[in-house]
């Protein structure tokens, strides 16, 4: 599990408790320097729950992170990405844990790791929820993971390679293929892999003067920008206006889209980009 934070850098149990998740076993605790009675009074106080031997936790504890102690595992793969600060695109609807040993009823069960928590929230580290993730999730969402953690300069692809050896890995190792680190949000990831999926050539945060950068380019003349909710505020509605008729003027085609539409219908997207580029394409 890695090592334990002891507790002379907090002043009180409930202090530790709430750095650790506001759930802990009592083992952590115990390993942390606390006493079983320090554990008893603050049960007594009111100040914590047990929620059953062994187990204690105070209000409004993260549910996930409560699953995962209840089921003696540890939060990994898509489960972990809010708590890691990593992108994806859907929530789960199954909990994914990292468990050494049984399993828990209805979660995605992880085996192995290789390197210990980060910290003493019961979430698995960095490395093992993204490799879990790339052997479990769609190539699309393990990439969106992947791509958040390299541009926070907290992996690298190399490093990821190293440790997904084998014939078994191949499809894991061939998801890192999709990653290049150009994105600046999970729905770009998406984009990207969309366009190229259908062999077009796609540029990625290209600087067009008189224009500025733009998220994409496709096959040299197509713009296409992914819009978030910052482009709904009239600031910026102005000065998407404005970027669109300077486009235009310098003799490039315009597309904008949202998440819902590439999340949710990408063939839309697919067959407008097609209308526009189709007659024009050169190469």
């Amino acid at each position: 599990m890695g090592p334990v934070p002891d507790c002379a850098g907090f002043m009180d149990l409930t202090s530790y408790l709430r750095y650790a998740g506001s759930v802990a076993r009592t083992g952590t605790l115990l390993q942390a320097g606390f006493s079983a009675r320090s554990i008893r009074n603050a049960v007594a106080a009111g100040e914590v729950a047990r929620l059953r031997h062994g187990i204690v936790a105070q209000a409004g504890a993260a549910p996930d992170l409560v699953a995962a102690v209840l089921a003696n595992g540890l939060l990994s793969c898509v489960s972990a990405t809010t708590h890691h600060g990593l992108w994806r695109l859907h929530a789960p609807e199954r909990l994914h844990l990292l468990c050494q040993h049984g399993s828990a009823a209805g979660a995605v069960i992880h085996r192995g790791s290789v390197v210990p928590p980060e910290f003493p929230r019961p979430v698995a580290g960095l490395t093992d929820t993204l490799l879990h993730a790339l052997r479990c999730l769609p190539p699309v969402e393990a990439a969106v993971m992947v791509e958040s953690a390299l541009l926070q300069g907290r992996t690298t692809l190399g490093y990821l390679r190293q440790r997904l050896p084998g014939n078994r890995n191949g499809a894991a190792r061939g998801i890192l293929d999709l990653v290049d680190g150009t994105a600046d949000s999970a729905i770009e990831v998406v984009a990207r892999l969309l366009f190229r999926s259908q062999g077009i050539y796609t540029q990625t945060q290209v600087h067009l003067p008189g224009i500025g950068i733009v998220d994409f380019l496709l096959e040299g003349f197509l713009i296409v920008e992914i819009d978030g909710s910052t482009h709904l505020e009239r600031a910026q509605v102005k000065k998407d206006r404005g970027r669109n008729n300077a486009s235009t003027l310098a003799g490039y085609a315009v597309l904008r889209y949202g998440y819902q539409d590439v999340v949710y219908n990408p063939q839309r997207i697919v067959d407008e980009v097609w209308q526009v580029l189709r007659g024009r394409v050169i190469r």
